[in-house]
């Protein structure tokens, strides 16, 4: 898990974060900030980053297009939220910021950073390093820079002189005098300002420009002419700052993050075999000495212990897994819990509310829902078992279900300690087996079993001799006489 950043010497701080965008270019119904990479919505990731920073109270999403949807998405994270109905710029944006502090009642802070809700790898340690820059510079504004291999496109960072920390303008693209072409250094959207310097000359931005909105970058220009200082720090790596128009672009962030990911995992003891072949989320969690093989997905908030092993096509999503615990090839997990030393599959099947017990096997093509199965008892073969809670050391033989739907409602199956459920026996819930019952193969048991008693539940065999020869010679007239 990575080390939360103390939010203590930041409580001078609020961060807005610009998440009122429709994004176009995606083609695309949804809100270009709900789409998603490494699990979870792109506002969700950097609200995550910016939660290692300040507290969730002094963290300000601007929401305008599909903001209900936006706001229902991101609103478990305790964020507040800023409405900019019309998307007119990144300065509009800001000032319906400083429209809201004036209403609201929030202190105002003393700095204010502003994140894109778009850029989803931004870590919190360079928050924090934008934070501590931002101090030591006694800055009025400061810039998160990067260095792409190619930076055509971007505004460009001018700097007062080469390894000086101060800014003296933003340039567009468009805006670039031939001098200035060869100009490495991009401006990424992310800032720290002074709360008070910022708010004092949002009023000031104009419209004149040719898309007709308020640029924030033009705060800079101003500030400069004015003597303040404005400085620029640099991020470790070009994709933390980069954003998302097309979906492809997103993809290639979702690789990044993925990577990244693994590499972390792989940090702490985690053998990854082929990480480029496997899908896992941001959010995952893995112990060490477990080994994951190639083709396997770790979906969402699933935690695995250490010592374990993860057979290549096993799907596990929001589970919770011990330690010694085999995940054998093409089994799906969803939210399911599994206790240290189980054996599952392969192409076991565990939705949701299923919980496995310690050394219990739950093996081919069986399926599972809402059950728990107790300390080392097996269902190792073609079976299904829902509603159901099954005790310690229960046999389950191949075949064997619990009928738990009676085509309204859902009825519960006890099975005791000890039980032998034989093959291709049917429970028709409710029913109880109690501890040391023994259940016949091919049984259809709809009375409750009491403990250590046999249950037989099928028709007696009939043998006929013959039957079958002459059956056949009656077949074989009747095909002569067409």
């Amino acid at each position: 898990m990575r080390e939360k950043i103390s939010t203590m010497e930041h409580s001078g701080y609020a961060i807005a974060i610009m998440a009122a965008g429709k994004g176009t270019r995606l083609k695309s119904k949804r809100p270009k900030v709900l789409h998603e990479i490494g699990g979870q919505a792109l506002l969700r990731h950097v609200i995550a980053a910016a939660k290692h920073v300040v507290e969730p109270g002094h963290i300000y999403c601007i929401v305008g297009h599909e903001a209900d949807r936006v706001k229902a998405a991101v609103a478990p994270t305790g964020v507040k939220f800023v409405m900019q109905e019309e998307q007119r710029g990144t300065g509009h944006a800001l000032q319906m910021v400083k429209a809201y502090f004036a209403v609201s009642g929030d202190p105002l802070p003393k700095n204010l950073l502003v994140l894109s809700g778009d850029v989803p790898l931004i870590r919190p340690e360079t928050i924090k390093e934008i934070c501590s820059v931002h101090q030591a510079e006694q800055a009025a504004m400061t810039i998160l820079t990067a260095v792409p291999a190619n930076p055509t496109g971007y505004g460009r960072v001018m700097r007062k002189a080469a390894g000086s920390a101060e800014v003296t303008a933003i340039v567009e693209q468009k805006s670039l005098a031939p001098h200035q072409l060869d100009t490495p250094e991009i401006n990424s959207g992310i800032y720290c300002f002074d709360t008070q310097e910022l708010f004092a000359r949002l009023d000031q931005l104009s419209t004149n420009n040719a898309h007709g909105e308020y640029y924030l970058t033009d705060v800079a220009a101003m500030m400069v002419a004015d003597g303040l200082r404005v400085v620029a720090v640099q991020a470790q790596s070009v994709d933390e700052v980069l954003g998302a128009n097309t979906i492809a672009e997103m993809m290639h962030l979702d690789a990044a993050m993925r990577l990244a990911t693994a590499r972390r995992l792989m940090a702490q003891g985690v053998t990854i075999f082929r990480p480029e072949t496997c899908v896992i989320d941001a959010q995952v969690e893995v112990g060490s000495d477990t080994v994951i093989e190639p083709y396997v997905q770790l979906l969402g908030a699933t935690k695995i212990g250490s010592e374990s092993r993860v057979r290549s096509y096993a799907v596990i999503q929001d589970s919770v897994l011990g330690d010694g615990v085999t995940v054998r090839n093409g089994c799906i997990l969803d939210r399911a819990e599994v206790a240290s030393g189980a054996v599952l599959g392969p192409y076991a099947h565990l939705r949701p509310e299923s919980r496995i017990g310690e050394n219990a096997h739950i093996g081919n093509f069986v399926e599972t829902k809402k059950v728990t199965v107790g300390k080392g008892s097996k269902a190792n073969h073609l079976n299904y078992l829902g509603d159901a809670v099954i005790g310690a050391g229960v046999n389950i033989g191949a075949g064997a279900i619990t009928c738990n739907y009676d085509g309204v409602l859902k009825h519960q199956t006890t099975i005791g300690d000890r039980v032998f459920i034989g093959s291709n026996a049917t429970l028709i819930a409710p029913v109880a087996v109690a501890d040391g019952g023994y259940v016949a193969a091919a049984s259809c048991i709809t009375d409750d079993v009491p403990a250590d008693a046999l249950a037989i539940g099928r028709g007696r065999q009939v043998v006929k001799p013959g039957w079958a020869s002459r059956k056949r010679a009656e077949l074989e007239a009747i095909k002569k006489g067409c």
